[in-house]
């Protein structure tokens, strides 16, 4: 027997344009026009949930095809039955005659939607406004349905018609990643028929794609609908999208929930629009680069987490003093943008890649590893004097001093004090360390994120119900610290793991002991699921201290884990790699 959460099969085929009936316009609002049917499929949901499942094509276009970016709503317009009137827009009359609406026997248009659609490269192709008009039919009879969405509509009837129209200016074409089609439609039809011709019926449910061809494809020139040719871009482009709304429906019929939720922080337009300015400024580092790793998932992975920081820093540290840092650029919008108060410090900066875009950006700060990368010498003088080998040891601050020192004693605690906004960027060993960290230095916040699965001096293990000297059992006392009414299942859905967001797998159970341990240290928990070309893309962000104890309370808490880290006699510093560990 089917489960019910388990989506059916999906098995398009092409529309048999003899068979198939097609869009007949009534040519009151457009000049009259030949549809062709191209792709259709049995459709797994009924019709009151077509409106949730083209919504997605609406409002996110980016799910179906990577060239695009986003959508942008320039306006949203509703109509009347009884006098096609537009409801909600001021300027609907100017609109109305601006836009227009075409016209279909059996239909009536109920709202219409304006768009932009923004290209994910805008040196390679162009924006295209675009409109996307619902209708209805005008027999139908829904009384009483429930349609609990955005696209829900008045006097019971649901939109099973959605078509799709890019708006050019004369001499324009369109971009490549919109379908060579002057219209696109995607409809919902049903209807009953005799299965034996006499005793029972059974309901036929479709979902059927059709296109205005341009005017220089042979089927427009001889105003006769063709058959479609499943070798074209076009019907590959129409079963993509017909798979898109398949998908869509069935999974507003069960009820899906996203597993993860991205932008929880930063605005996903504000991200997008400033990855794309420094994706533009560093994509040249893709040719040039030194590492044996792959350059295209490290160049764009590290320009995702800059931007993504950048933009953190705007909002939290609002009012500080931006001095941008000496030799960075300065003919940028963000370059008096607010930042941490005593900068960055990157933590296993490895390649040194993200301290070098920060730097460049204006952002004082330093990256220390271990060891120097090659590409360390091939960055500026700026980028290279923010660069540190050193081998950090967290087991040397049980007083109160807290000074890290190079391998030749030299004591090196200038871009490590208090208002420092720490950087563990799959910073492995270091990774618990961030919190414990910037709760001993006064940190002004952290960014962790975290990779491979590490203890405080070993291979965390979730099977182990204890930590060196952090209480896994605890979590109602820490939670009490921070918000009151929140639970233990509370806070695991608070953390945004995806997947089944639990402890079935080490990685989620890591997360989650992770969090704990920033609560533990005083930290109020924020997490965000990344835009980065990057599986492990899960960030934890420390930037507000939690309700609760002293300051003091959480460093004698640190120092307790050190003290218990100690005793265990397990931790051990890596050495320094290169000449004698000296900074490069």
């Amino acid at each position: 027997m089917t489960q019910r959460n388990i989506r059916p099969r999906f098995e398009s085929s092409p529309c048999d344009v003899d068979r198939t009936p097609s869009l007949k316009p009534s040519h009151r609002g457009c000049a009259p026009e030949v549809w062709t049917p191209i792709i259709r499929c049995p459709a797994p949901f009924p019709i009151e949930l077509f409106p949730s499942a083209v919504e997605q094509l609406v409002y996110h276009p980016e799910y179906n095809s990577t060239l695009i970016l986003r959508s942008e709503t320039l306006s949203d317009v509703r109509y009347s039955e009884s006098s096609q009137g537009l409801l909600e827009n001021r300027d609907r009359d100017v609109v109305y005659k601006q836009m227009g609406v075409c016209s279909f026997e059996g239909y009536r248009p109920v709202r219409m939607i304006h768009r932009r659609l923004l290209p994910r490269r805008p040196g390679r192709d162009g924006s295209v406004e675009q409109t996307c008009v619902l209708y209805a039919t005008i027999t139908q009879e829904l009384a009483g349905a429930q349609v609990e969405n955005i696209m829900e509509q008045s006097e019971g009837n649901v939109p099973s018609l959605l078509v799709l129209t890019p708006l050019l200016k004369a001499g324009e074409s369109l971009p490549y990643y919109h379908p060579a089609v002057k219209r696109l439609a995607v409809k919902y039809t049903h209807k009953t028929q005799d299965t034996d011709g006499f005793h029972s019926e059974s309901e036929t449910r479709m979902l059927v794609i059709e296109a205005v061809l341009p005017p220089s494809s042979p089927s427009s020139v001889l105003h006769l609908p063709r058959s479609p040719d499943p070798n074209t871009r076009l019907y590959r482009t129409c079963l993509a999208l017909l798979d898109a709304v398949h998908r869509y429906g069935w999974g507003a019929l069960t009820h899906y929930r996203k597993r993860v939720h991205h932008d929880r922080l930063i605005p996903r337009e504000e991200y997008q629009d400033l990855y794309l300015t420094l994706r533009e400024r560093y994509k040249h580092l893709v040719d040039t680069w030194m590492e044996a790793t792959d350059p295209i998932k490290h160049v764009f992975e590290d320009v995702g987490i800059a931007t993504f920081l950048m933009l953190l820093w705007k909002v939290t540290y609002e009012g500080s003093v931006n001095v941008p840092a000496d030799g960075a650029v300065t003919d940028t919008s963000w370059h008096n943008w607010p930042r941490p108060p005593a900068g960055f410090l990157d933590l296993g900066c490895g390649n040194g890649l993200l301290t070098h875009i920060l730097v460049s950006e204006g952002y004082a700060g330093h990256g220390i590893d271990v060891r120097a990368r090659q590409s360390w010498s091939h960055y500026p003088d700026t980028t290279k004097q923010a660069l540190h080998v050193c081998a950090l040891d967290p087991t040397s601050y049980v007083d109160e001093k807290c000074i890290i020192t190079s391998p030749a004693g030299e004591i090196k605690d200038e871009y490590f004090k208090p208002d420092i906004f720490l950087i563990g960027n799959h910073a492995d060993e270091l990774t618990p360390w961030v919190p414990v960290l910037a709760a001993l230095h006064d940190a002004a916040g952290y960014l962790s994120i975290p990779c491979c699965a590490w203890g405080f001096d070993e291979r965390f293990m979730r099977t182990s119900s204890v930590q060196p000297g952090f209480p896994l059992s605890h979590l109602a006392t820490l939670l009490s610290q921070g918000d009151p009414i929140m639970d233990g299942e509370s806070f695991i859905e608070h953390l945004n793991l995806g997947a089944e967001g639990s402890h079935k797998s080490q990685y989620s159970a890591y997360r989650i002991w992770l969090a704990q341990l920033s609560l533990w240290m005083g930290w109020k928990v924020e997490c965000e699921v990344l835009r980065i070309p990057s599986t492990r893309n899960w960030g934890i962000v420390g930037r507000e201290r939690a309700r609760g104890e002293d300051v003091k309370v959480y460093k004698d808490r640190a120092r307790e884990i050190i003290t218990e880290v100690i005793r265990r006699g397990v931790f051990k510093t890596r050495t320094p790699e290169g000449k004698l560990g000296q900074d490069h």
